[in-house]
């Protein structure tokens, strides 16, 4: 899979608008489901969050920026594979910045994707 180290992705912040991530989060759903934008989710309301150290905030705004980038890695339109690169930029970060998500922001996430998607369990 994608190395994405975490201080790589602050480069695509430019690229993030909240207006654009919602563009990208409904396309993505259609294609890819609700477990990436439960991801996606997440890093949003952790951005939310007054606490979350600037450092962390620019690693997730590169994070969501990339993941709304068409134009990356692997072009969003290449059949199969073309999130593949989108998913592991979020779930990198995710992983990297997890010690900021409390267990509200978690609850905000999941009860967005059950208002999109249904109710579901989502699994750690």
């Amino acid at each position: 899979m994608y190395n994405f180290h975490p201080d790589k992705l602050t480069k695509y912040s430019k690229h993030y608008t909240q207006e654009a991530l919602w563009k990208k989060i409904r396309r993505f759903t259609e294609r890819q489901g609700r477990k990436p934008v439960y991801y996606a989710l997440l890093l949003y309301y952790i951005l939310q969050d007054k606490s979350v150290s600037k450092s962390d905030k620019a690693t997730i705004l590169g994070a969501l920026g990339y993941f709304i980038l068409p134009l990356d890695l692997l072009p969003d339109i290449t059949p199969i594979i073309g999130f593949t690169d989108d998913i592991a930029a979020l779930i990198a970060c995710t992983k990297s910045i997890i010690a900021n998500c409390t267990p509200e922001v978690k609850e905000r996430a999941e009860q967005k994707v059950n208002e999109w998607f249904g109710k579901i369990e989502l699994n750690d």
